[in-house]
């Protein structure tokens, strides 16, 4: 369970940071956006670093920006744990991914609701994770895409079929409908922004979307 502090009170940051980890995260998801991949623009490293500095899990960034390859290293040095790289924006996703393994961190591979399991398939065994977007990327707080859930249980096959451990994630509309679906097609992490910030409990909020009830 990774909720996506994209949805949380910024002028409260170690606060939520905090909170989220004591309901029961597992990840902690940042998203990272240009303004010119996705129309939106969020943060860069030096926010990175700052949550680094008061978060004890797993930092799992997102670049949701053009050539990602350029900013490899200065995300990798604020402190994320596995960072992940669009299979749109990458001009060599195989370079990009041995990168960021180099550096002894987890490398993620992702694609958008319009994109095919086909378009990354090639190359997603040298990933540790798998991102597949139900929503399309620059806010928070849209409806769930049903047809992404055909491009997970691919990724499911295909790890399965060739013997790989790559992760499968899925952020985009997760709440506990949707999240059992996704469970389901094969999806290993949901990340999570309003259904779990917006909620008045979030470790309630995290034990539905893992579907195991009220904690």
């Amino acid at each position: 369970m990774a909720p996506s502090l994209l949805a949380c009170d910024f002028a409260r940051l170690d606060n939520e940071v905090k909170a989220v980890e004591r309901a029961g995260a597992d990840f902690l998801h940042l998203d990272v956006m240009d303004g010119h991949f996705v129309n939106n623009i969020t943060f860069g490293p030096v926010l990175v670093e700052a949550i680094r500095r008061v978060s004890t899990i797993t930092l799992d960034t997102h670049l949701m920006i053009e050539n990602p390859d350029r900013y490899i290293s200065p995300f990798l040095d604020a402190g994320a744990d596995i960072l992940t790289i669009h299979i749109e924006t990458s001009h060599d996703a195989v370079c990009d991914l041995e990168a960021i393994r180099d550096r002894g961190r987890k490398a993620g591979l992702t694609l958008n609701p319009d994109r095919t399991f086909a378009d990354v398939r090639a190359a997603v065994p040298g990933a540790d994770l798998l991102l597949i977007m139900s929503v399309f990327p620059g806010f928070g707080g849209q409806s769930f895409i049903d047809s992404t859930l055909k491009t997970v249980e691919e990724a499911a096959a295909f790890r399965e079929q060739e013997g790989l451990s790559y992760a499968i994630e899925i952020d985009g509309g997760i709440n506990p409908e949707t999240a059992r679906r996704a469970r389901d097609a094969g999806v290993d992490i949901l990340v999570a922004g309003t259904a779990v910030f917006r909620a008045p409990d979030y470790a309630t909020a995290i034990q539905e979307i893992r579907g195991a009830g009220t904690p």
